[in-house]
């Protein structure tokens, strides 16, 4: 249990990309996810060191599946979106809420 269970108010569906095959990227099992989804507009850098904009950023708790880049996630109202970076927010000692931050196109 995550000590911010109480502000995953969203679920989202992840479908992780699990690799590229010859006819294009290939993809997993796709799974519910409870989350907090923030849909702030901002500019981030994608891990090839490109500057994207995101549309939004999706917090789950720290058990949520890998999302890695190339992941897409479908919201409530159908929208489908393509993670840019997956961060696991772990705070070791600290014992700061941990949990796994997505920002999506």
């Amino acid at each position: 249990m995550s000590e911010l269970d109480d502000f995953f108010v969203h679920t989202v569906t992840l479908t992780p990309k699990t690799g590229d095959s010859g006819y294009g990227p290939t993809f997993g099992t796709p799974t519910d996810v409870a989350c907090f989804v923030d849909d702030t507009v901002q500019l981030v850098r994608a891990p090839d060191g490109e500057q994207v904009v995101s549309s939004s950023t999706v917090y789950a708790p720290p058990g949520a599946p890998d999302g890695p880049p190339g992941s897409t996630i479908t919201f409530p109202d159908g929208r489908v979106s393509t993670v840019i970076t997956q961060a696991r927010r772990t705070s070791g000692p600290l014992d700061l809420p941990d949990h796994v931050a997505w920002t999506v196109t």
